[in-house]
């Protein structure tokens, strides 16, 4: 059975509104919010959150868990534990694993994996390659949140570059998922900075190589293929100001076919950066200048940008420690993404209203999610605690990441997630975690 827990006192953030008041978890579900809520009995634990906020649970589309084939880096147990510290409740995984889901077959192995280990509620997104339409007709809507294209290019060696292929692609009924760099202007850039730095190419060239122009090309073929066929497509990692152009504001998230979404890093760091961060600030996309974040926050704050995720894709300090060609692209992110948009909460650039917007509701009205994404009555009791003023400093002792880094290492954050419930388990609570209880597959209402 179930614990039943009373969360007195807290700063409700939900659906644009900060209301102080008490929430019940009963059954794995909320099962009431009111300003002044009594213990029905002995039994349920009572939590006093006077001064913190609470928050649904953050609901990340994009991470990658390396799990199977790569957990060397990570895997789904050791990443959903630092998901679940960082107040991460629900996560959709990519599909460049090894081998890659790109049968329903290897799909459903990474679905069994999960419910043995993960700690936060999953999905896992099915991958397109040249060959594979027809298996991606039988992908279920409603308990797969996507099909994900890498579309002019891949890291995981799932390129999608057959027109044939794609325009088949984009009639499916379902989720579309793109990520959208041009490979041949990619290569051919490349090309350039071999000649003239040989092996030798400083980290600083990564957004020049991966450029604006690489990804406004790609994302403007995936937007007119979608236009073209009605599709249901959601962009990315949008990396550059140019690519906002692509996307509207004119209708509510509900009624969008075509949407998009913002990672951390791209809102946090900019080209200045690469002399001292170096690989460890080297996405696909790349990281772009002050202008470029700039764009996006403004376009993030009209809702141009639907979502905020994190692209959590860790490497070891070992493959990351290689030059410019050698070094892979990608960084661990899932515990740190709500605290550093904590940050900018308090810097004044986004208020924390907006933040659960784009990190909570909107990836649950994008993806037509079952129960989630709101503090609501009835709903899956996915909700975090966060202490606004509790400091402290990202330090090796203290990542839980695999690989053991961050990006963020030596920041201080002004706040802290304290407890995260995933359907109403106690997951996390100051630094202890409790696996008696593991996440549940997400379920989508698009049949």
């Amino acid at each position: 059975m179930q614990k039943s827990y009373l969360i007195k006192n807290a700063r409700i953030v939900n659906e644009g509104e900060i209301f102080e008041s008490d929430l019940l978890i009963e059954q794995g579900r909320i099962a009431k919010i009111d300003p002044t809520i009594g213990p029905k009995n002995g039994n349920v634990i009572i939590i006093d959150a006077e001064g913190k906020y609470l928050l649904p649970g953050i609901i990340d589309d994009q991470v990658h868990f390396r799990e199977p084939g790569l957990t060397h880096k990570g895997d789904i147990y050791s990443e959903s534990r630092a998901a679940v510290a960082g107040g991460i409740t629900s996560y959709m995984e990519q599909p460049n694993t090894n081998p890659a889901a790109t049968t329903i077959e290897e799909l459903e192995k990474k679905y069994t994996r999960a419910s043995q280990v993960s700690l936060a509620n999953y999905s896992f997104n099915m991958g397109a390659s040249n060959d594979n339409l027809e298996e991606l007709k039988k992908v279920s809507k409603r308990n797969v949140a996507g099909i994900k294209i890498f579309m002019g290019s891949s890291t995981g060696n799932m390129l999608v570059d057959q027109q044939k292929t794609l325009e088949g692609i984009f009639q499916l009924d379902h989720q579309l998922i793109t990520h959208c760099e041009d490979e041949a202007t990619i290569t051919a850039n490349l090309e350039l900075a071999m000649a003239e730095y040989g092996d030798h190419i400083p980290m600083s060239m990564h957004p020049k190589i991966r450029s604006e122009q690489a990804c406004f090309l790609s994302s403007s073929t995936a937007i007119s293929l979608a236009k073209k066929y009605n599709s249901r497509l959601h962009v990315f990692h949008i990396s550059t100001a140019l690519e906002t152009s692509l996307f509207s504001n004119k209708k509510p998230l509900s009624e969008k076919r075509i949407t998009s979404e913002v990672c951390i890093h791209h809102l946090w760091f900019d080209d200045s950066q690469y002399d001292e961060k170096g690989s460890l600030i080297k996405w696909n996309p790349a990281v772009k200048t002050a202008a470029d974040r700039e764009g996006l926050w403004k376009a993030l704050l009209d809702d141009r940008i639907d979502i905020i995720a994190t692209d959590h894709a860790p490497h070891t300090m070992k493959e990351k420690s290689g030059n410019y060609l050698n070094a892979p692209s990608g960084g661990p992110m899932v515990q740190h993404a709500l605290p550093a948009m904590m940050q900018k909460v308090y810097d004044g650039t986004i208020s924390i209203e907006k933040v659960v917007e784009k990190m909570c509701h909107n990836p649950a009205i994008l993806f037509k999610m079952e129960e989630r994404g709101f503090l609501r009555e009835g709903f899956h009791a996915d909700v975090v605690l966060v202490e606004p003023n509790r400091p402290w400093s990202v330090t090796k002792d203290n990542i839980l990441y695999k690989s053991g880094w961050s990006p963020f290492e030596g920041t201080h954050f002004k706040s802290k997630v304290t407890h995260t419930f995933v359907g109403g388990h106690l997951a996390f609570k100051d630094g202890d975690f409790d696996d008696s209880k593991l996440g549940e597959r997400l379920i989508f209402n698009r049949e």
